[in-house]
């Protein structure tokens, strides 16, 4: 399962606001089958089975805000792509908190 973080900064923008673009990239998505994907407040985290599928997601998002309107993106893109186990993001959240001591 591969899952990505993405930030996707709109710079030349009218106003300092990016919540439109971010609604546009979520909206570029579409329906894409066995993606997942959650909106958090510094990027969003997208996971899917085949790591040329989040690639092409990636590349829709970022477009969709030049389409908005941006004049630049600045995207930060941290991906981790495991094979050995099936797993979601989430599962990885529910593994570190079972290890911490101060629940």
């Amino acid at each position: 399962m591969a899952v990505a973080e993405l930030t996707l900064v709109p710079i030349g923008t009218e106003k300092t606001s990016v919540s439109k673009y971010i609604a546009g990239a979520l909206d570029a998505i579409g329906e894409v089958e066995g993606l997942t994907y959650e909106l958090n407040p510094m990027g969003t985290v997208i996971s899917h089975k085949d790591l040329s599928v989040l690639y092409e997601v990636i590349r829709r998002m970022q477009e969709s805000v030049f389409e908005a309107g941006a004049n630049r993106v600045y995207s930060v893109v941290k991906i981790d792509d495991r094979r050995d186990k099936d797993y979601t993001f989430k599962d990885k959240v529910v593994s570190v908190n079972e290890k911490r001591k101060n629940k």
